[in-house]
């Protein structure tokens, strides 16, 4: 951050990270351009935001970003929003008309991370709609990806576009009170937020400051593109936000990056406005004019009911489905807060596939198997790269292979189980990995069986998956000496970054965290857990 925090400071930001870090990835199971985007409302940009207890309430990286070379900056802004409504019930097929209904007066915030030289913006500015399920406003997809991002000069600009994350009142919400006006009254006492309705016009406003006042938003640099992207309910939101709003609000998003969604969009309108819910399954409709890069874990489709809403590619729509991946995993929840993008943090995460946590935040959360390891991380930063091209130079993504499923038989429920029972199981490979999909090495050279399914027990850990590591004699088996492990390996990642899944900028430290491992050979275990012994963290 720009400037470091008191020791308390420090601490309650970590109570207050490691908490949110775990409910972000929980989905509550519930410059104009052209048309409307002309004669929308404008939005009032105030700040940068100073005062209170000095620094923005968001759970996300926790490391100095003048490290990495960004800056942190908070911004309130303000407006009248309007709700929509549709004269037609909302179709599967997403090709909605909606029309604006009541309006109301809004006063939100953004927090900013921009490189600090100008000379190494890229010109692309990520819109992340802020997650807000466990009643705070947080980062998860600058989480995930942040690696490339900085990496890449991107700047990031993160949305508290729902009520919730603004003043309060989730069922859902961890701890009480981590909301903005309660987690700090004196800074943000004078935040209002209309409620959800209005939450995609607030989003569409913001958007359109980031050109309109790039002067402030961004300090002056000049954005050339500007992405929309969410996780989790937030991509539930940004599926409704693609079928209702991005038609009448063209020039707003040059294209949106839809990560980790479940078979049915948010509702459009909701209380104390009319109900419109969403329709399940709810599809990208097929007539848009900005290209949508969807990316979908294993728990995604098998436990959020994205099977239902599976659909082809066009011209303008993708789906990578990655094999060996959860809705929330070791690196999103644990790797990630800490990682200045040094090849020590993919070290780090190599190592939870050997000794994967199951035991999170000092045993706040405790999970009956350890969580999983797989490699979303790397492939979703290969998905930031490959939308950004598609919009630069419309040259679009590869297609990539499905996951290979197997209808789930019935399920017969018992009074009191709450087991996520899944919609879909998956065709596994000999080590016990999904076959299909896009694959990395930590699926195709396995040193342990990687599944977004598998995980029973606290609800909290449901959509982290799971992890089994291998043991000893069998990874001896597997790789009778360690340099066939890393040969293998290097190998697999080579294919996956000349398949276009893995960037080649990532390629060298993931080799790295595989040479730096014991695996192969007799005795050869891994780092120093050993495999198959998982641990708390």
């Amino acid at each position: 951050m720009a400037a470091r925090e008191s020791v308390r400071g420090d601490r309650m930001r970590t109570r207050s990270s490691a908490l949110t870090l775990l409910a972000v990835v929980l989905v509550t199971v519930l410059g104009a351009g052209a048309s409307g985007a002309a004669t929308a409302p404008s939005a009032t940009v105030e700040g940068p935001v100073t005062g209170g207890k000095g620094t923005p309430q968001i759970a996300s990286t926790s490391f100095d970003l003048a490290t990495v070379g960004y800056e942190q900056n908070e911004y309130f802004v303000s407006g009248t929003a309007s709700a929509y409504t549709s004269a037609t019930p909302l179709t599967s097929n997403g090709k909605w008309t909606v029309t604006p209904a009541s309006t109301a007066p809004y006063k939100t915030r953004v927090v900013v991370y921009r490189p600090t030289d100008p000379a190494k913006f890229n010109g692309t500015v990520l819109v992340e709609w802020d997650n807000v399920s466990g009643g705070l406003d947080a980062a998860p997809f600058w989480l995930a990806a942040h690696d490339e991002l900085v990496r890449e000069g991107y700047a990031w600009v993160g949305v508290a576009a729902q009520a919730v994350g603004v003043q309060g009142g989730s069922a859902n919400a961890l701890v009480a009170n981590l909301d903005l006006v309660h987690a700090d009254p004196d800074r943000y006492g004078t935040l209002s937020h209309p409620g959800d309705s209005y939450s995609y016009d607030m989003y569409t406003q913001v958007g359109r400051s980031v050109r309109s006042d790039a002067a402030t938003v961004l300090g002056g640099l000049q954005p050339k593109r500007v992405l929309a992207v969410g996780e989790s309910q937030s991509a539930f939101r940004l599926t409704t936000y693609i079928d209702a709003v991005e038609p009448i609000t063209k020039g707003v998003y040059d294209g949106y990056l839809v990560y980790s969604r479940g078979g049915a969009g948010a509702a459009l309108s909701q209380a104390p406005q009319p109900a419109i819910p969403a329709p399940n399954p709810t599809l990208i409709r097929t007539d848009l004019t900005v290209p949508v890069l969807t990316f979908t874990t294993e728990s995604d489709l098998a436990i959020l009911g994205y099977s239902t809403a599976v659909q082809p590619d066009n011209k303008l729509f993708r789906d990578w489905e990655v094999a060996g991946t959860a809705h929330a995993d070791s690196y999103t929840i644990g790797t990630a807060a800490k990682d200045t993008g040094t090849p020590d943090g993919d070290v780090a995460f190599f190592q939870t596939m050997i000794t994967p946590p199951s035991s999170l935040y000092g045993g706040i959360i405790s999970c009956n198997s350890p969580i999983n390891a797989g490699p979303t991380t790397y492939v979703l930063r290969s998905a930031v790269d490959a939308l950004n091209q598609w919009v630069k130079t419309g040259t679009a993504p590869p297609k990539a292979p499905r996951l290979q499923t197997v209808q789930q038989p019935p399920v017969t429920t018992v009074a009191g189980d709450k087991t996520v029972h899944p919609t879909v199981l998956f065709k596994l490979d000999a080590q016990g990995n999904a076959t299909g999909g896009i694959r990395a090495p930590q699926v195709d050279v396995p040193i342990a069986a990687l599944s977004g399914l598998g995980q029973s027990g606290n609800g909290f850990c449901g959509l982290f998956g799971t992890t089994v590591p291998f043991d000893a004699a069998k990874l001896a088996a597997l790789y009778p000496t360690h340099a066939a492990f890393v040969k293998a390996w290097n190998q697999a990642t080579d294919k996956a970054v000349k398949a276009g899944f893995v960037l080649k900028a990532d390629a060298p430290a993931i080799k790295a965290a595989a040479a730096a491992s014991t695996i192969g050979g007799a005795g050869g275990a891994g780092g120093a857990g050993g495999a198959g012994t998982p641990s708390s963290s």
